[in-house]
């Protein structure tokens, strides 16, 4: 077991200041499980990283394959380039074992990973679980990444993969009114605000621990500013990059979803939530903000977890726990 011990942030992130703040807090609260992932942070080496960014990026991949448990199998994988004007964006499709109809449900999935990091690659395990567990094609889109590509770039491939979907669910063999949207911690801020534009053709949306807000101010950051997993430092940087210090971009609600004034398209939204995590209280105020503007809302808050378990399968239970959450949660929305 101790060869999947060694964990990044699993939020896209990695520094030596990561390392040295997480390997001294005090653990006592936390699961043994979730012990032995936070005191084997240090022993995380990335060769050949030629910055901070790219150590980054490719310590986020090599772990979260560890981590990530078997790959179960699925019937079958197809990639398509989306042509835009000035780009392509690259999706990956999921089908799942079992499925027999011509036209399927579909699931468009938005990674993680500060807005910075992330690939196929990063949630590979994890989406193939989805698809088999929810019985609908997972449509994957490898979006732009900040720095490279700030705001409004990856918000606006996730829209247009979603527009694609739709416009090609006949030939994709998806049944377009059966289509909905999950996202993970920065895929999450992502899939709130683009369902706030997609929302009437869509029949859910699910928000594993959404990056909701740049403020940092809230009660469980400051309870968790050094960690596990993610902290407050690294969060500021990766936010920076995001928005490339635009003051326009840090008002703007479609890239920060607690701004979102009007979530009348919003569909029935499933929110999950880790215990330890800085991220948990804005999650639990962007359920608030939905339910203020009529948009029916469930919350699970999975205690002990901290943020990125779901890229923990080969550790802890509760990833496969949540996995048949969401599970029971997409199958009552698509019916």
């Amino acid at each position: 077991m101790k060869k999947y011990i060694g964990i990044i942030m699993m939020a896209g992130l990695i520094s030596c200041k990561t390392l040295h703040n997480n390997s001294n807090m005090n653990t006592n609260q936390y699961s043994p499980e979730i012990v032995k992932v936070i005191e084997n942070l240090q022993q995380i080496h990335v060769f050949d990283g030629k910055d901070a960014l790219d150590i980054s990026r490719k310590g986020y991949e090599t772990m979260a394959l560890q981590l990530g448990g078997k790959k179960e199998m699925i019937r079958m994988i197809e990639e398509y380039s989306i042509l835009q004007n000035d780009h392509q964006i690259p999706v990956r499709i999921y089908r799942p074992n079992g499925i027999e109809n011509e036209k399927s449900p579909a699931i468009l999935y938005i990674h993680g990973g500060w807005f910075i990091s992330g690939s196929f690659e990063t949630h590979d395990a994890l989406v193939r679980q989805l698809a088999n567990a929810t019985d609908a094609v997972i449509v994957f889109v490898d979006y732009r990444l900040a720095p490279e590509h700030p705001f409004p770039a990856g918000f606006d491939d996730v829209q247009s993969a979603g527009e694609w979907i739709i416009r090609h669910a006949d030939a994709l063999h998806l049944d377009k009114n059966k289509i909905g949207i999950i996202g993970d911690s920065a895929g999450a801020a992502l899939a709130a605000s683009v369902s706030t534009q997609l929302g009437p053709q869509l029949k859910f949306q699910v928000l594993i621990y959404p990056a909701a807000t740049n403020t940092f101010n809230t009660q469980s950051w400051k309870d968790y500013e050094n960690g596990p997993i993610i902290n407050k430092e690294e969060g500021i940087r990766a936010w920076k990059w995001y928005l490339n210090s635009s003051v326009s971009d840090q008002k703007n609600p479609l890239a920060i979803p607690l701004l979102i004034k009007d979530f009348k398209n919003t569909p029935s939204t499933f929110i999950l939530l880790s215990e330890h995590d800085p991220l948990r209280d804005e999650g639990q105020q962007l359920a608030e903000n939905m339910k203020a503007s009529g948009v029916k809302v469930t919350v699970s808050v999975y205690k002990d977890m901290v943020h990125g378990f779901m890229h923990m399968g080969a550790i802890v239970k509760e990833t496969k726990e949540a996995i048949e959450e969401i599970s029971v949660f997409t199958k009552e929305n698509l019916n």
